[in-house]
């Protein structure tokens, strides 16, 4: 650190306030690189340590994002950044700095800084940045620059905690192999000697993999500086394809595959690729049995019965860590979920269980159903797709991405909804349809009736409508008789009329189960209820049916003037005042009274109403009857707050019934309609409930069920009446959902909808190329989504990259190379071309299908590394052929024998040189392939030779011949005949 903190003491002493602006404030870390801040830099109060990491390649500044300031604050500024890079000198050697340099310049461009320097005496890497997240190489980058993989030189004092349990740890096995005796066995109480022959009997391997084994530990030992830095799950990752590097290709795909998008070798590290033939597995947990020791031993050091249960891994030497598979699989060797068994942990027990992310589209048989499928995702997305777009485009390096936002009108909102509301209603319809999803579905089709009511726009005239009257039912009513469009006046009256009659029908349903549960001889307590929601006439009809005709009376002016309310109110002051024995009238009617008086938690003094009832009850029959809706619901917000109001629970919670037991606290979440009335309420200004509105729980009781809630976000941003950049949790629980159907064109439909932040540039893109190679065995072979994605403007290459990853790792080869070739990778094809297909198309002679690849790869040549010593051997090849053939005049300049002698010897060279280059990464056919272009060559310059041309000539084809990798039995045949030859020529002298 510059200045170090003796220095900063010293100077704060001196001047007063001097750490409030070091200049050039410098941190760094031997043997990784430093951070220069330019200008002032506040340096009090920093907990350096927490807020600058630097690793191999990389620096961190803030990683935790919620603790980063805002840019120019703290040391979230304008830096200078230098790392020092691990690069192997052959690289320098072989000429290939100017390119290190250009990947190091588009980088750093990528990362959004700029480019300074590269000193390759030392290795730093400068440049610029103007705020801070992380800044360094990925591992694509990484591998494309060819690092050296030599242990990071360590300063003595950087040593930590972690480095020395990674020599413990690597010092555990003697390079003897033999088991120390406070290693984990006797740590367990097992005797260490007996447990090795145990491994040995149980666990049998051959003595090439107990090499490699033992030979890890050494190396581990004595690279752990490097390592301990690299994830665990990465370290387990490389070990495993160090073992399997030497392999050839799977013909099978395994459940896991670890690819880098930059990268084809087996060795590389990156993210895990998560194949999809187990996309079928079972959803019950099932468990590997794991194994235990004879119960009848005792343990060397406790002499006492033990149950000992051991880990499996011990015995491998291997280890075992939680892992994720595809569509939501996790294994682990602990406790199952859920499961209330904890004293029988056993850790060579391993269990695979999936997280229910399709529980929406499974019946009450927990069969998933195609009709569901459609009606929850695949029809709704259609819609959302069918409303206007604009899009943004983006640029990602080389390529671009258009990102979409949907944009429309109030006016148009009604119709929008109504669409929606059909998609759930034919939902509705589908059999086998569990109880807990129909609340929840008539739940859906509630809510969007609801953002019809507070978020539609109407066309507005000039003639009032109804704006006069004193009931929202008879407005509701002349609405109706009347044209659509309204005065401006009567518009909130409109509102709240429709809004009215929103409660009436949530709250429907309730009414009548209680009223129907209810003897006859309750009729008060009938009327009551049918008040509660807003059921006037069915309440008078029960009252004037009863003979109570004056109640009748009362009750038909319900809610209506607040000079009848007064009068009623006044009434019940008067009885107070003047001492009436209220019990000679029936509680219920006084329970009535009161409610027509306004005072409705005097009517419902000791009964319980769920949230919407008392909502109306309060707008109905408290509030006057022009009062505005965001009026009405700050004054329910207000109620709720000091505790006389009942919490606005989630349907799930209020209504059930659900499956699985649901908890709830008091304010931890409420019900998705509610925080719509909210959101009415804030007329314009800003709403800071959007997280918790858009939660999966707000609406239903699974928490990754994001399906129909995104719909919702997105209409209401599409009208303008929100708008966020922070609910990318709520995009990925449906990307999620998308992908363990196997939908992933409509997952990266929703990605691309995902909105822009200037902070995280590249999310869509990355989201869209992990989907691409995770899922490419679905998406692959269905025309319809890799069209569907054309059409979403995602870039071709990308498509033809994942596709040859995935064909390479099937061993498909010959496709994985056509794809290489489309998404222009001319390196990984030239590599592949060599490696694994040409020779064997060669030796089928397939001569047309080889000249077509190479052709194709040539007008590139100069992005591939040993090109002429690749790719351009079987073009040399076929162009010398044609030459001795006589086929054609390509070559003009071979007409003489010489100049035909000397192309041969040219490309007889080439083909050692290329053979020495290539080296073991040639397989034996190749090799073959080799000998056999050398022999057809070889054949054709002697039959060449033989016609009319001096034995000098003759002599100098024989010598040429001899320098081609051919087998010996045909260099012996021409020695043979060079001898013949040289005889024939001393004979004629």
């Amino acid at each position: 650190m510059e200045p170090c903190l003796k220095e900063l003491a010293k100077r704060e002493l001196m001047d007063s306030g001097f750490c409030s602006r070091v200049q050039d404030f410098t941190v760094g870390r031997f043997g990784y690189g430093r951070v220069k801040f330019l200008g002032d830099t506040d340096v009090r109060w920093l907990d350096l340590d927490q807020i600058i990491r630097f690793g191999r390649h990389e620096v961190v500044v803030y990683g935790d994002e919620g603790a980063k300031p805002e840019v120019g604050q703290g040391l979230n500024k304008a830096a200078e950044v230098t790392l020092v890079l691990q690069i192997r000198s052959s690289s320098f050697e072989e000429g290939r700095l100017n390119d290190i340099v250009e990947k190091l310049r588009l980088c750093t461009k990528r990362q959004g800084a700029d480019f300074i320097s590269f000193n390759p005496s030392n290795g730093e890497w400068k440049f610029l940045v103007h705020h801070f997240s992380r800044f360094g190489l990925s591992e694509d980058d990484e591998e494309d620059i060819a690092m050296d993989d030599a242990t990071v030189v360590q300063h003595p004092l950087e040593t930590n905690a972690r480095e020395v349990s990674d020599i413990d740890e690597a010092t555990l096995v003697e390079p003897n192999g033999a088991v120390l005796s406070h290693s984990l066995p006797a740590h367990l109480g097992l005797d260490p000697i007996k447990m090795k022959e145990m491994r040995m009997v149980m666990f049998p391997v051959d003595e090439e993999e107990d090499h490699d084994f033992s030979g890890e530990f050494k190396q581990r030992e004595q690279s752990f500086n490097k390592e301990y830095i690299r994830p665990p799950l990465h370290y387990s990752a490389r070990r495993m394809s160090h073992k399997s590097g030497s392999s050839v290709a799977r013909k099978t795909p395994l459940a896991l595959l670890e690819y880098n998008p930059g990268s084809v070798d087996s060795s590389s590290s990156g993210t895990i690729l998560m194949a999809q033939q187990n996309k079928g597995m079972p959803l019950k947990t099932t468990k590997v049995e794991g194994f235990k020791l004879d119960l009848k031993h005792e343990t060397p050091i406790t002499e006492s019965h033990s149950r000992n249960i051991v880990d499996a891994a011990l015995f491998m030497g291997r280890s075992f860590r939680v892992g994720w598979g595809p569509n939501g699989i996790l294994v682990h060797a602990g406790a199952a979920v859920g499961g209330n068994d904890s004293q029988r942990v056993l850790s060579s027990v391993i269990n695979l269980e999936k997280v229910a992310i399709d529980k929406v589209v499974r019946d009450e048989n927990n069969k998933v159903r195609k009709e569901l499928v459609d009606s929850c995702f695949i029809s709704p997305l259609k819609l959302h797709k069918d409303i206007k777009h604009e899009t943004k485009e983006v640029e990602i390096g080389s390529f671009k991405l258009r990102l979409q936002n949907p944009v429309s009108n109030r006016l148009m909102l009604s119709e929008i909804c109504r669409s929606y509301i059909g998609i759930i209603e034919r939902q509705l319809e589908v059999p086998e349809v569990s109880s807990s999803a129909r609340v929840v579905l008539m739940h859906q089709v509630m809510v969007w009736e609801l953002i019809k009511v507070l978020f539609s726009a109407r066309e507005i005239s000039g003639q009032s409508k109804s704006a006069g009257a004193d009931n929202e039912e008879d407005m509701m009513h002349d609405r109706s008789e009347g044209s659509s469009d309204v005065d401006l006046e009567a518009l909130p009256l409109i509102r709240r009329a429709e809004f009215s009659y929103w409660l009436q029908e949530s709250v429907c349903h309730r009414v009548q189960d209680e009223v129907s549960s209810l003897n006859e001889s309750s009729d008060l307590e009938q009327i009551l209820l049918l008040l509660t929601g807003r059921q006037l006439d069915a309440a008078v009809e029960l009252a004037a049916s009863r003979g109570d005709v004056r109640l009748a009376c009362l009750l038909s002016q319900a809610g209506g003037s607040t000079i009848n309310r007064a009068d009623v109110a006044q009434q019940l002051d008067l009885w107070r005042t003047n001492g009436l024995d209220f019990n000679f009238i029936e509680k219920d009617r006084i329970r009535l009274f009161e409610l027509l008086a306004g005072n409705i938690h005097g009517a419902l003094h000791g009964k319980n109403i769920d949230w919407k009832r008392f909502l109306g009850l309060l707008m109905w029959y408290q509030l006057p009857p022009d009062t505005s809706l965001p009026f009405v619901f700050r004054n329910y917000q207000q109620l709720l707050a000091d505790g006389g109001a009942p919490h606005p629970v989630p349907v799930y919670i209020d209504e059930g019934p659900v499956e699985e037991a649901v908890s709830w606290s008091v304010g931890e979440r409420y019900d998705l309609a509610y925080y719509l009335m909210l959101l009415h309420a804030s007329e314009g200004s800003e709403f800071g409930l959007g997280k918790t509105m858009f939660s999966a729980f707000s609406s239903t009781h699974d928490p990754l069920d994001y399906h129909m809630i995104w719909h919702q976000r997105a209409v209401l941003e599409a009208v303008g009446a929100f708008s966020s950049n922070d609910l990318h949790v709520l995009d990925m629980g449906l990307v999620s959902q998308l992908l363990c159907l196997g939908q992933c064109h409509w997952a990266i439909y929703v990605v691309l909808h995902m909105p822009f932040r200037d902070d995280f540039p590249y999310l869509q893109a990355t989201l869209i190329r992990e989907i691409l190679f995770q899922y490419c065995e679905s998406w692959h072979s269905q025309e319809l989504q890799r069209q569907f994605m054309e059409d979403l403007g995602i870039p071709l290459a990308w498509l033809h990259e994942a596709m040859a990853v995935y064909f390479n790792y099937c061993g498909d080869l010959s496709r994985a190379l056509e794809h290489y070739i489309a998404c222009a990778n001319w390196q990984k094809a030239h590599s592949l071309f060599m490696t694994s297909v040409a020779h064997s198309l060669f030796l089928s002679a397939k001569h047309s299908e080889i000249w077509r690849l190479a052709t194709s790869m040539e007008d590139h040549k100069s992005e591939i590394e040993h090109w002429d010593l690749g790719a351009g051997v079987y073009i040399s090849f076929y162009l010398i052929r044609s030459s001795l053939r006589e086929e054609n005049n390509t070559m003009c300049e071979l007409d003489s024998l010489e100049s035909k002698n000397a192309a041969c010897k040219d490309f007889f060279s080439c083909l050692n040189e290329s053979l020495a280059v290539w080296g073991g990464r040639l397989p034996v056919d190749a090799r073959v392939a080799y000998s056999k272009m050398a022999e057809e060559i070889c054949g054709l310059l002697l039959s060449d030779s033989g016609e009319g041309s001096t034995r000098d000539v003759q002599l100098s084809c024989f010598d040429t011949v001899f320098s081609a990798p051919v087998p010996e039995d045909l260099h012996s045949s021409h020695l043979q005949n060079a001898v013949a030859l040289f005889t024939c020529s001393l004979l004629e002298v």
